[in-house]
């Protein structure tokens, strides 16, 4: 039998964004609602199996009703952008799961949605509407079911007619029109009669059926204020009916032969697109062997040995380290591979010291070393005792300084983009997940050979593009010197005590011993708190709380929920510091003892090449998230300490360091002078913004002027504003736009960096980092908006970073001129994390100080606070 599912997309877009936490990706696309949205097709494809699939939008803010009622659907509030810049994505998501989507000039979802479904009904098909607004409910039938969704996108009531009389006391499904005419729809600013609600407009049509036979037989309708309100509302009622009856004949252009759904249907886009958001959970789920790998084969002899090799006469190779697995730290080393521009080599990599002269190419600095991934090079050479010298350039780096949006999974996914097809990827070698293995060495020496030779041809075209885009400084004298500095951190790693953890663990337990005993007294019962369902009963049900949010097995016990609940009874408290702590306890207390080696160490790993801005980030385990808002959170710092009792933890922090680069590229010159005159910024912020004077500032206006300043920073909307200061959008708005008439400089930068990035298609942050930022030019109103949100706030966010690296760079150039025995341990967003013995503290500080300040010259000071202790905990 033929299955027709037919979504209201604008509906489901909105509820997938409110029923989803705001989720990014690392180009800064805010994705909850194209998540929700996929998450939910998966669910409908796999439960359902539908033949026939459609997805239906509104085509714009006005249709026909509106020359009926021009006050329709008027008082919604403005789609935050954080929403509306995802609309053209979940469009995307549809193309790529190849069903069909429409719209219809002057109409709405809902008609397309009902002529459809009536088409379809007509030719007995099943037909299944999922939306999150009721009126679809009129459509009804023995072959028509809505989905409404209730709450987010998964708690769902199923409207047959069967369901509607039973709601509704006996009413058929066309009536849900007649009910709407009534009692009119807030939601869509359908006015109904005032004074009319449900429970009436029910009574009212059980006994006259229909809006207009009220009023044919308004003289049977008991009650003179009923009758009252009846007659004074007569037009508004008919006109509401009106308002709320779908268009089942709408003039669509689509006809239910093009809503079939491909048989097979092709997973590329799907997959690219999964990789593109970073929804990594939809991406383990799809077979990785449906993979189509762009690849041709190569003829290549792969020579074992390296006995005929004259090294006096090599002076530059491709060479490549191969591991199995991503942790280059700890997972063992394969192969070593080489290319010499003719020949590839390949070796065991247990075999490397068997060739002395190899051994001492490789750490030789006259000799020219090109590689993917000078980081692992570094690392996984001195796991064999060699310490590889002069990596004069990286295909990845390269790639990744060139265009930073093009995503960095493996060699393939780097050299496809310079004309080298014949790599393969990493998935494909080795498999993915239980099935992946370590291939025969017959496939994997070939492969191998195949990377070196890519890495050697990829280089030219790299270097050409780097000295078209001015940013062959942006690799030799700041990333690839970085590559050496961040594998020496990985490999010396923190000293983590892991005595210091279990006391930790011991103690949160008994704070959550002392909870859990808090949260039974409080509900006179004892419970598995852990339970959503069981917390649910309690709280709705024993306590009889007023119930905020349902889901499909129960109540909703979100923290959003618990925090609207604060102050309706003693347990939330308890219950919101119970799940605190014991996230805290699985996640660091008890996660941290776990991924400490046998050194007594953790080893972090850096990422080089994630953020399109520039930054690191910190992988197995994440040290630049350890949270510090809670007490408890900070302590675990405690447990990271100087190895040696004479040592210390010396940490470097840059002040505000987006703020002082703003007021740099920006110009402006009140921003200036607050930092030229060491004035606290977030005060000159709120004088310049609220009108008064110093002594005038409460903690509430510095508060809301440190939001607007760092929101500044990210781009933020006056949405994201009203959500972290708990005000209005219209306050909000109010508040981004008195800043910007208070930071002329800020507002002219703002105009200016888009206009300069239309001209030119990307924007540059002070060292000529790159972001491409297409979207920039599109017609589409809310991608250009998230553009230019990108293109305002990465020049300020990628030059701070870049100036921390820089800063790392001269620290280490410039360590090796001194006596001090400083290591440099982590780099924690605007932070350096030094080991140090105590007696050069006093010494140290200027030095750091010093080059941490002048790593890029700028109009305004740049500021260090340096602070150090036996840990980590006491050097903040």
């Amino acid at each position: 039998m033929n299955k027709l599912v037919l979504i209201d997309g604008n509906s489901l877009s909105f509820r997938a964004f409110y029923a989803l936490p705001l989720l990014q990706n690392k180009a800064g696309i805010h994705t909850n609602a194209i998540y929700g949205f996929a998450m939910l097709l998966e669910k409908i494809l796999k439960e359902e199996q539908p033949t026939h699939f459609l997805v239906a939008f509104d085509a714009g803010k006005t249709t026909f009703r509106h020359e009926t009622y021009g006050e329709y659907k008027g008082g919604r509030q403005k789609t935050p952008p954080e929403l509306s810049e995802q609309f053209p994505y979940v469009r995307q998501l549809l193309d790529a799961y190849q069903i069909k989507r429409y719209e219809l000039e002057n109409y709405e979802a809902d008609d397309i949605i009902g002529t459809l479904s009536t088409k379809a009904s007509n030719e007995n098909f099943e037909t299944i509407i999922i939306t999150g607004d009721r009126d679809l409910t009129q459509l009804a039938t023995d072959n028509v079911t809505i989905y409404y969704t209730k709450k987010g996108v998964t708690d769902v009531d199923h409207y047959t007619p069967q369901f509607i009389a039973e709601k509704y006391d006996g009413l058929e499904p066309k009536q849900i029109i007649d009910m709407k005419g009534l009692m009119g729809d807030t939601s869509d600013n359908i006015p109904g009669v005032a004074g009319v609600g449900e429970k009436t407009a029910i009574k009212l049509l059980k006994q006259f059926s229909t809006v207009e036979n009220v009023y044919d037989n308004i003289d049977d309708v008991s009650g003179k204020k009923l009758k009252e309100k009846l007659a004074n509302s007569k037009d508004d009622a008919l006109m509401s009916k009106e308002l709320a009856t779908i268009n089942v004949e709408s003039p669509v252009e689509v006809s239910l032969a093009d809503t079939k759904l491909p048989v097979e249907p092709d997973t590329n886009d799907k997959i690219e697109l999964f990789k593109k958001l970073e929804f990594k959970q939809l991406l383990d789920q799809m077979d990785a062997q449906s993979e189509t790998q762009d690849t041709e084969a190569k003829e290549i002899s792969v020579i074992t040995e390296f006995n005929d090799v004259d090294f006096n006469k090599l002076t530059s190779a491709a060479i490549h380290f191969e591991i199995d697995g991503i942790n280059y730290l700890k997972e063992d080393i394969l192969k070593f591979g080489l290319f010499d521009g003719t020949n590839h080599y390949v070796i065991d990599a247990k075999q490397i010291n068997e060739y002395p002269q190899l051994v001492q190419w490789l750490e030789s600095d006259k000799t020219e070393k090109i590689v993917y991934d000078a980081k692992k090079t570094y690392v996984a050479a001195h796991r064999l005792e060699i310490d590889v010298k002069n990596i004069q350039f990286d295909i990845m780096l390269a790639s990744y300084i060139i265009d930073p949006s093009r995503s960095i999974d493996d060699v393939h996914s780097v050299v496809t983009h310079f004309g080298q097809h014949y790599v393969q990827s990493t998935v494909s070698i080795y498999g993915k997940g239980k099935k992946r293995q370590v291939p025969e060495d017959e496939t994997l020496n070939y492969h191998i050979a195949t990377i070196t030779e890519a890495i050697s041809e990829s280089q030219k075209y790299m270097e050409q593009q780097l000295e078209e885009y001015n940013q062959t400084d942006l690799l030799n004298d700041l990333e690839l010197p970085l590559a050496r500095i961040l594998s020496k951190m990985e490999e010396i790693g923190i000293y983590t005590d892991v005595d210091d953890l279990k006391q930790m663990e011991q103690e949160i337990q008994s704070k959550l011993d002392v909870l859990i005993d808090n949260i039974y007294e409080a509900a006179g019962e004892s419970f598995n708190i852990n339970s959503p369902k069981q917390l649910g009963v309690v709280l709705f049900e024993t306590l009889k709380l007023p119930v905020i949010k349902k889901t499909k097995t129960g109540y909703s016990t979100a923290v959003d929920v618990l925090e609207q609940l604060q102050g309706e009874h003693p347990i939330i408290d308890h219950i919101l510091e119970y799940r605190q702590l014991s996230k805290l306890q699985s996640t660091y207390v008890e996660g941290l003892q776990k991924v400490i080696s046998d050194d007594q160490r953790i080893h972090t790993r850096f990422n080089q090449t994630l953020a399109q801005t520039g930054r690191l980030s910190s992988i197995d385990p994440n040290l630049q998230n350890i949270p510090v808002r809670l007490e408890e959170g900070r302590k675990i710092r405690k447990a990271f300490k100087s190895t040696d009792k004479n040592n210390v933890i010396f940490s470097a922090d840059y002040s505000q360091i987006e703020l002082r680069v703003l007021a740099h590229i920006t110009q402006d010159e009140s921003m200036k002078k607050a930092f030229i005159n060491d004035e606290d910024i977030h005060t000159a912020t709120a004088m310049k913004v609220f009108g008064v004077d110093a002594d005038e500032i409460d903690s509430n206006m510095r508060r809301q002027a440190k939001a607007v300043n760092f929101g500044i920073v990210y781009g933020i909307s006056d949405y994201g504003l009203s959500q972290s200061l708990g005000i209005t959008r219209k306050a909000a708005k109010k508040f981004i736009d008195d800043y910007l008439d208070s930071f002329p400089g800020v507002k002219q930068y703002m105009e200016d960096v888009v206009k300069d990035c239309k001209a030119q298609g990307f924007v540059e942050t002070l060292l000529h980092r790159r972001r491409y930022i297409p979207d920039i030019t599109s017609r589409n109103f809310n991608l250009r908006s998230f553009a230019e949100r990108t293109a305002m706030n990465t020049p300020i966010q990628g030059s701070a970073a870049d100036i921390i690296k820089l800063a790392m760079v001269n620290f280490d150039r410039e360590i090796e001129k001194t006596d001090f025995n400083a290591k440099l341990l982590l780099q924690v967003h605007d932070e350096l994390i030094f080991e140090i013995p105590k007696d050069e503290v006093e010494s140290f500080e200027p030095f750091i100080e010093e080059i941490m300040d002048n790593a890029l010259k700028l109009d305004v000071p740049l500021k260090v606070e340096s602070s150090y202790g036996q840990t980590w905990y006491d050097a903040k």
